[in-house]
């Protein structure tokens, strides 16, 4: 379903990475490890279409993923070091902002919240929430997009730049099984990480 051939990237005249191919089919998941600086962060701006290659091609289903902007910019979720919440909102109005703009309701809001554990804080603003609330708040975001049935995720790639960062053991295993009900849905991760992951299977890609 994904597939990146002959990828190379500048960072001004320097290359920081170049010819990388890879595949992932759906249910699949990557991931980007090596020393700050290797290119984890700018392979995924490229694969989020927020960060042009140098060189090679970027494939969707056979076909250019970046020819059409908006339509690539509907089927993934991008999460940065950023958690992108507005502080003076509740956890409860950050998450509805998200659901509204991707087309969901106050339903999905509230399981996005129990999926994360941060029910009891919903309407607590973001600004008296910890670091590691706030992250669980931003890995929320990417459970308003999971079916509630059998149906495929509305938005099937997540590129996810260090999502563990701050969190406690507990944290990582709800974590866990988020991922788990995505990539069973047939849903695809590709996650830059200097900590072990909860993605069982998955290939390790070395920058």
């Amino acid at each position: 379903m994904l597939e990146a051939q002959d990828l190379a990237c500048l960072r001004g005249e320097r290359a920081v990475f170049g010819g990388l191919s890879f595949s992932l089919g759906p249910g699949g998941a990557l991931l980007l490890t090596g020393a700050n600086g290797a290119g984890k962060s700018s392979l995924l701006r490229i694969l989020a279409g927020l960060l042009a290659p140098a060189e090679g091609r970027l494939l969707w289903q056979g076909r250019d993923a970046l020819a059409d902007r908006t339509a690539h910019a509907a089927r993934l979720r991008y999460l940065g070091h950023g958690d992108a919440l507005k502080p003076s909102l509740t956890a409860r109005e950050n998450l509805l902002f998200y659901a509204r703009l991707w087309g969901g309701g106050e339903e999905g809001v509230a399981s996005a919240l129990e999926a994360l554990g941060l029910a009891p804080l919903a309407a607590l603003p973001v600004r008296v929430l910890s670091a590691g609330q706030r992250r669980r708040l931003a890995l929320a975001r990417l459970a308003l997009g999971l079916p509630a049935g059998d149906g495929p995720p509305r938005a099937p790639l997540w590129l996810l730049d260090e999502p563990t960062t701050g969190l406690d053991a507990a944290s990582v295993e709800r974590f866990g099984a988020l991922l788990a009900r995505h990539r069973a849905a047939g849903g695809l991760v590709v996650a830059a990480t200097h900590l072990p992951l909860p993605l069982p299977g998955a290939v390790t890609l070395g920058l």
